[in-house]
């Protein structure tokens, strides 16, 4: 993330989405994840309403406001809408929009503009000092990497030095165009005098989703980058405050999941897969205005709200499977011991 303002930017008022389920708020001490086991029993059919009330409890528990849009892949593929809340309020997107812009930096890829083996300059003057991520702990610039090294970077630990390195290959006014041209006008970056950086702009619950739905559909980039792109999301080394903090290592690995945090905002956007590795699940919780705004770490409310619905949400699309779209399996990783 590059120095950015500390309001919020929220934009125009959403049309108001309905989230599905009743089931009151436990009583459990706020922001303590809730084991699964302990989820109420129920005879819900629709795998989205057993989601919707996971999401609905942790929510109220956590507090804030909360912009959100998630879906169930149906018996036919189709994504069936479980939660939207505020789902087309534009807010400030902060990290998740790392997606986009690496969206369109692959599509340079994908049109021979760019090559993962491209080495990017990396000066003092670009690295932001201080900042989240790798870069700024080297000290050995200037240096070069290459622009697959950037992109691991960006969507792993969500470097912000990889942000101004984006820019360097991508100005802000082509990242807007090219997304506006794949159907996002809301997913845009914020230009500033260089047009070589930029904010990382706003987005919705609604857009966002359609994005990671375009990715796994296969209609947002071509089938390596697709791949490209979605094995860095779902990387052991990628987001695990979150909705990932409480699984088993295979189980991460069925969740492809890009979080953003600034001021008192904690996002997270991303897909769960099924073992065979095909996409059923896609979330987006954007929220704001918890306790403890200068808590970054995994005892935030919100992280905490969606670390307890990680768990519960596989729990609750056990079984779904989607025969329309292909599996996407993650290759092997393991921890190595040198050598």
């Amino acid at each position: 993330m590059v120095n950015r303002r500390t309001a919020l930017g929220i934009g125009t008022a959403a049309t108001a989405g309905a989230v599905l389920g009743t089931t009151e708020a436990a009583s459990a001490a706020p922001g303590r994840p809730l084991a699964p086991a302990t989820l109420p029993a129920t005879n819900i059919d629709f795998p989205g309403d057993r989601v919707a009330e996971v999401y609905r409890r942790e929510m109220r528990r956590a507090g804030g406001t909360w912009y959100s849009y998630l879906s169930v892949a149906g018996a036919d593929g189709a994504p069936l809408v479980a939660v939207q809340e505020r789902a087309d309020t534009v807010v400030e997107a902060y990290s998740v929009n790392k997606i986009a812009v690496a969206t369109v930096v692959l599509d340079k890829v994908d049109k021979g503009l760019l090559k993962l083996t491209d080495r990017v300059e990396v000066s003092t003057a670009i690295v932001v000092a201080g900042g989240d991520g790798i870069f700024s702990l080297d000290g050995a610039y200037p240096s070069s990497v290459t622009l697959g090294h950037v992109l691991a970077a960006l969507l792993t630990v969500s470097d912000d030095t990889a942000v101004r390195l984006c820019g360097s290959v991508c100005p802000a006014a082509e990242v807007n165009r090219v997304l506006v041209e794949k159907g996002f006008p809301n997913t845009q970056v914020e230009p500033v005098a260089n047009p070589n950086r930029f904010f990382l702009g706003t987005s919705t619950a609604r857009e966002t989703h359609d994005l990671l739905q375009a990715l796994v559909r296969g209609t947002l980039l071509s089938a390596a980058s697709t791949t490209f792109l979605l094995n860095l999301l779902r990387a052991p080394i990628a987001f695990n405050d979150g909705i990932r903090r409480t699984m088993s290592s295979a189980q991460r690995g069925r969740v492809a999941t890009k979080a953003g945090w600034f001021a008192d905002a904690r996002h997270e956007a991303g897909i769960m897969f099924d073992p065979a590795g095909s996409p059923v699940l896609t979330y987006v919780m954007f929220s704001d205005g918890q306790a403890d705004a200068d808590n970054f770490g995994s005892t935030h409310p919100a992280v905490q709200a969606r670390a307890a619905m990680g768990p519960a949400f596989l729990n609750a699309i056990s079984g779904v499977t989607n025969p329309a779209l292909p599996a996407r399996r993650v290759p092997p990783q393991r921890p190595s011991n040198g050598g």
